[in-house]
């Protein structure tokens, strides 16, 4: 018996890897974050499967699936979205697993900041402009940010920046960066990239509130800031640079 956390990508049914998708497919138990991944993928669990819900169960709740799970020699598939890496709360669950003895994979999934990049048709890191991206968040109900992880230290490093689990406080995170980056900075907020509600708004941290007004934003959306949203006339990458010499290219 085998968990198998998956990363179900951030909200399109045919966004999961194919290795998602064939784990889902082969376990006769499922649990699944229902807040947030597309109940289209519960398609593929196989027939008589049990599904469970995880969105109104605690963590002891969910562990008590796992165990029973166990007792009855049945593979979990373990849906969360977006990818496990970040905001995922595995790390807990992984802890009790190892606490019991019970194995568990973990299967990568597409990457919430890469759909909102995608939705927005823009590249992150930008030559001469950033070259770094911070994955970042605001203090709220769920944990505190560390003391040390300030927004505005991440802002003076001139890198794109992706707030998740933000758009509850937008108006503070504004104020924090507008002495620090300028109220020419590009600001995107990207709501619900690759699911049918889809919708950006893009403005820069002079004028997103105003637009926020007129079209609010409840949840699940991020919140990208940094000059490569809007880079113009940047130089080129030297990749692809003929007079460039790499491993497979010849010599001219």
């Amino acid at each position: 018996m085998t968990v198998h956390f998956i990363g179900a990508g951030p909200g399109a049914a045919d966004l999961i890897t194919l290795r998602g998708r064939d784990l889902i497919a082969r376990c006769p138990v499922c649990l699944y974050a229902g807040s947030l991944v597309p109940t289209e993928m519960l398609g593929w669990c196989p027939p008589g499967a049990r599904i469970v819900d995880t969105a109104p169960l605690s963590l002891d709740e969910i562990e008590a699936e796992y165990v029973a799970a166990e007792a009855a020699g049945l593979d979990v598939a373990r849906l969360h979205s977006g990818d496990l890496s970040i905001y995922s709360a595995v790390a807990e669950q992984i802890r009790r697993l190892e606490a019991r003895g019970i194995p568990y994979t973990l299967t990568p999934g597409v990457p919430a900041f890469a759909a909102a990049a995608a939705v927005l048709g823009r590249e992150l890191t930008v030559p001469e402009v950033a070259q770094s991206v911070v994955l970042t968040r605001l203090s709220g109900r769920a944990s505190a940010m560390p003391a040390r992880e300030e927004l505005e230290v991440y802002a003076k490093t001139g890198a794109t920046l992706v707030l998740h689990l933000a758009i509850h406080a937008a108006e503070a995170l504004v104020q924090r960066l507008l002495p620090v980056l300028g109220a020419d900075c590009p600001v995107a907020v990207v709501v619900e990239a690759t699911r049918p509600g889809e919708r950006m708004i893009v403005g820069t941290l002079r004028d997103i509130l105003g637009q926020l007004a007129r079209d609010p934003v409840e949840r699940t959306a991020l919140i990208l800031v940094g000059r490569a949203l809007g880079a113009e006339g940047f130089r080129e990458s030297a990749l692809y640079d003929a007079g460039y010499q790499r491993r497979f290219r010849g010599r001219s």
